[in-house]
């Protein structure tokens, strides 16, 4: 059996929803904690053990669960924040606990390049811990940080083909359901070019991005 051209339509929008919201919400919260495990290492400019210590390893064992298993282990967390756990709009609510760490992390080793000098020399100048987040920091690695979302948002698009395990549709769901299960090759090409498209085309627009920012 073939997909029709509404079923691929439906399953483009499901995958850029389930990208769109997740990749905003994770990177809500993957942002602070990113800044917040360099800052308060030791030797930072907010040097705290104690929020290091609890928050390396709560991002460690976030990381360490694939997607497939935390989709079905927090079923009563998504129930209670949207309500049901089945659908497209049920399976963000994993979506974003996955990709939240995976951001944070990929924003601290960003972060982490910035030269221990320019810190210094924010220090020396007088400027506060927050004035050297947001005027030395992040201005400093914003390419680096480009280039890191982009990486989150290309594995939230692998992430969201395993959504259909909670009814949430998608491109992944249907070359599983059409083209694996009912044996329809035309479906397997057609969902792995249009992947691959959205793939190429996010890569694309972040290293444009990257770049741009880079020579200002």
């Amino acid at each position: 059996m073939e997909v029709s051209s509404d079923q691929m339509l439906q399953a483009v929008y499901q995958t850029l929803y389930m990208v769109g919201v997740s990749l905003i919400f994770a990177t809500i919260i993957g942002l602070p904690l990113g800044i917040l495990l360099v800052v308060t290492r030791k030797g930072h400019i907010l040097e705290n053990q104690a929020i290091f210590s609890v928050l390396n390893p709560i991002i460690n064992v976030f990381r360490s669960v694939p997607f497939i298993i935390l989709l079905v282990a927090i079923i009563p967390l998504t129930r209670l924040i949207v309500g049901t756990s089945i659908g497209t709009t049920a399976a963000i609510v994993p979506l974003v606990i996955y990709t939240g760490p995976y951001i944070a992390r990929l924003v601290e080793n960003s972060l982490l390049e910035v030269n221990a000098g320019i810190i210094e020399a924010a220090e020396s100048m007088g400027a506060t811990p927050v004035q050297i987040i947001f005027r030395f920091l992040i201005p400093e690695t914003l390419g680096s940080l480009v280039l890191s979302i982009t990486t989150a948002t290309i594995g939230l698009i692998g992430a969201t083909a395993m959504a259909g395990a909670v009814g949430g549709g998608g491109i992944g769901d249907l070359a599983i359901t059409y083209g694996y299960q009912r044996f329809s090759t035309i479906t397997i090409v057609a969902t792995v070019i249009v992947l691959i498209v959205f793939v190429q085309g996010i890569q694309s627009l972040g290293n444009r991005l990257a770049r741009k920012i880079r020579r200002k």
